[in-house]
């Protein structure tokens, strides 16, 4: 078979793109620089030149494929303009599934988050349980856009199966802007306070798995929430300089100071267009502190999730042999 990848230079996407050369599928990757991407992509992998907010690329992109991995995206809480989010999460999602339609793909999987979820703090996710008002952040707001606009892309003409991920985490391309950064700085002894709250997770190996499994026996329309266990930010620090054998697990800031935080470093961050240390929007989510329900995924599509022990040990053996650390 043949699959256009989105994203391909993204920790989901990339982690796709390995998984189906190996089983001897053609993958065509969406890439705006193809000297950079070609350093995180096998070499049978063919690259096109396009973005998602570029219609006729995605047009030459698509064409022959008999199926789609959307899995671009912008994934911070805060950008210097945040309708950005809107312009690629949103309208770049509807592009790609236009573009597969026209070329007569018959099967998509776009990838979105369990944020698009509700639930009460400290509550269970499932994925009967879509929030009806917009959440609180602009990049919230764009994941949710993007289902509505997805779906109603692909109209009858294409099946198209929802995956939403927890918080991600585990070796591929580099994202220092997630965990990646956090577990390094602190195994590396430069972290020097740890937000309050948590995430649900999903290692990468496992949600890419679930990827492929929406594509082969997915239901049209229908959602699956890629995560396992829920960890504070303390608990994942933690284990991770444990598994390193060295490094420092600094406090944890109290909630009321992480908020002065948060909104002070937004508001200095508009001034120099540079994204704050902590925003609002992350602080929210990681006090949202959400669990989710996972049995959708290993119920129809027959996943099975890797235990945080063995998830973090191989985590801190990637940063090691790639000496991110």
């Amino acid at each position: 078979m043949r699959h256009l990848v989105t994203g391909a230079t993204g920790k989901v996407g990339n982690a796709i793109v390995h998984r189906l050369v190996e089983r001897g599928d053609e993958v065509v990757a969406l890439v705006r620089n193809p000297d950079a991407a070609r350093e995180h992509l096998p070499l049978a992998v063919e690259m096109r030149v396009g973005d998602v907010t570029d219609r006729e690329s995605l047009r030459i992109a698509v064409e022959g494929a008999d199926g789609v991995f959307n899995c671009m995206g912008l994934f911070e809480q805060w950008l210097p303009d945040p309708g950005e989010f809107e312009r690629v999460n949103a309208y770049g999602a509807r592009n790609v599934v236009l573009a597969a339609r026209a070329a007569g793909v018959r099967r998509v999987v776009h990838t979105s988050t369990f944020d698009v979820f509700h639930a009460p703090t400290g509550g269970t996710v499932t994925e009967d349980a879509l929030a009806d008002y917009p959440k609180h952040t602009a990049y919230q707001r764009s994941k949710q856009h993007a289902e509505e606009m997805v779906l109603g892309a692909a109209g009858d003409e294409i099946e198209l199966v929802i995956v939403n991920p927890s918080g991600i985490y585990g070796p591929g391309p580099w994202a220092a802007a997630g965990l990646d950064g956090m577990i390094r700085d602190a195994i590396r002894r430069r972290l020097p306070v740890i937000p309050p709250g948590g995430i649900s997770l999903g290692f990468i190996d496992d949600v890419a798995a679930g990827h492929l499994a929406a594509f082969e026996r997915g239901s049209h329309g229908r959602r699956y929430i890629l995560g396992d266990q829920y960890k504070t930010i303390w608990e994942i620090v933690s284990a991770a300089v444990s598994v390193a054998g060295r490094g420092f697990v600094p406090p944890v800031i109290p909630t009321g100071l992480a908020r002065v935080i948060a909104s002070g470093g937004e508001l200095i961050s508009q001034l120099i267009k540079r994204p704050p240390l902590l925003g609002r929007g992350q602080l929210e989510f990681l006090l949202w502190q959400a669990h989710v329900d996972d049995r959708r995924a290993r119920d129809e599509l027959g996943i099975t999730f890797t235990p945080f022990d063995q998830g973090i040990a191989k985590t801190v053996a990637w940063m090691e042999r790639i000496e991110r650390i």
